[in-house]
């Protein structure tokens, strides 16, 4: 399957789900937009790993949760690569697990910031450019949420949680927007995926730790993610859009 002329952003994307779906979506012949926070150098190998396989593929900094930032990711990888046909709207955090008791206010606020703000934001930019009675080529976004917002994520991650759940609503409510405008809307849930951000959370092992509470006895890998994704994103899923998808091993 080849998607010749598409390009997508994908934030978050120097790492984990993002990463393998940079990856993923390069090998089918988009052009990739690899938008990190901090780590440049993750992000620098991801496009090299791309490059080398003889895909496009660009390193674009800035924070979600700052709208300028967002607004100058859009327009450097139209710059570089045409006009913007796709989001992946995959930048997430977690903080370390405790009772919603113990949190202060200034977690939340990180978690929140970033999953839920700055995933309205990065929707937002890609509905006003991708929508077709806005001058836009029309495309696909899919919203990366987490199964914690059907689960709740009790003695872990509460905020982790409710901000996945205003992802699964931005999923259903912008899915019906932009239907009349040529952009389709999908979400992906995944479950205990075995990725980087359970280190970030303090607890590196706990993919594997939670593996008896998978009926399929084991994490998830990023890959199998990172599929779910592209197939959302690509022609083949062109009569599919409102769709939430559980990737998360019979959770």
């Amino acid at each position: 399957m080849s998607e010749q002329g598409h390009v997508v952003l994908i934030t978050g994307g120097s790492r984990g789900i993002g990463r393998a779906t940079a990856e993923l979506a390069a090998s089918r012949g988009w052009k990739v937009g690899i938008n990190y926070q901090r780590d440049a150098g993750a992000a620098g190998e991801a496009v090299a790993t791309i490059q080398r396989a003889g895909g496009q593929a660009l390193a674009i900094q800035g924070d979600v949760a700052i709208e300028g930032d967002v607004i100058g990711m859009f327009d450097r990888l139209a710059e570089a690569f045409g006009p913007v046909t796709a989001l992946v709207n995959n930048a997430g955090i977690v903080a370390p697990a405790s009772l919603l008791a113990d949190m202060d206010v200034s977690r939340m606020r990180r978690v929140f910031d970033t999953n839920i703000l700055g995933a309205y934001l990065s929707a937002r930019e890609a509905a006003r450019r991708l929508s077709t009675d806005r001058g836009g080529p029309g495309g696909a976004i899919v919203n990366v949420s987490s199964i914690a917002s059907r689960i709740g994520s009790a003695n872990e991650y509460v905020d982790y949680a409710g901000s996945k759940g205003a992802v699964d609503t931005l999923t259903l409510g912008l899915a019906q927007e932009l239907a009349g405008r040529g952009v389709r809307v999908n979400c992906v849930r995944p479950g205990i995926i075995d990725t980087e951000i359970h280190a970030s959370g303090g607890q590196p092992d706990r993919a594997w730790q939670r593996a008896g509470v998978i009926p399929l006895q084991r994490p998830g890998q990023a890959s199998e993610v990172a599929a779910a994704i592209v197939w959302l994103l690509s022609d083949e899923a062109s009569y599919t859009t409102g769709a939430i998808l559980d990737v998360a091993g019979g959770r």
